[in-house]
């Protein structure tokens, strides 16, 4: 299966960490003003997605939204979630290791574009 979202060893290994910390956690990305459009970190049932949030898949075990009408700018690519030095959205949880999670981006082949058509377990499509 084409993946949406993928995350990086050290994303992975952060969520880890996380997780540790504060136990089950859950991502959204929106588009909003205050912190960008950055991916953020929330503890499980810490943030409920809305019925205009779509989503993407998990990374680390945890699940991903994104706000619909983002989705639609972005749906041509996979997600790669990284992890950068800095201070990130101060929602998030990961605000206070000096960290930040950051989105990276590639377009789908047109391969993948074909397989993600294709696949009944992609969580994006509309039922």
């Amino acid at each position: 299966m084409v993946e949406r979202v993928v995350a990086t060893p050290a994303a992975l290994e952060l969520i880890e960490k996380l997780r540790g910390l504060y136990g089950p956690l859950f991502f959204h990305q929106s588009g909003g003003c205050c912190d960008g459009s950055a991916p953020m970190c929330f503890m499980d049932g810490e943030f409920r997605p809305g019925g205009q949030d779509v989503r993407l898949g998990e990374i680390g075990g945890c699940p991903f939204y994104m706000g619909a009408a983002q989705f639609e700018y972005w749906s041509h690519t996979q997600l790669i979630i990284d992890v950068v030095p800095g201070r990130g959205a101060s929602f998030s949880l990961e605000a206070p290791e000096g960290v930040r999670f950051l989105t990276r981006s590639r377009l789908f082949s047109d391969g993948e574009v074909e397989a993600l058509r294709s696949d009944p377990r992609d969580m994006t499509k509309k039922t």
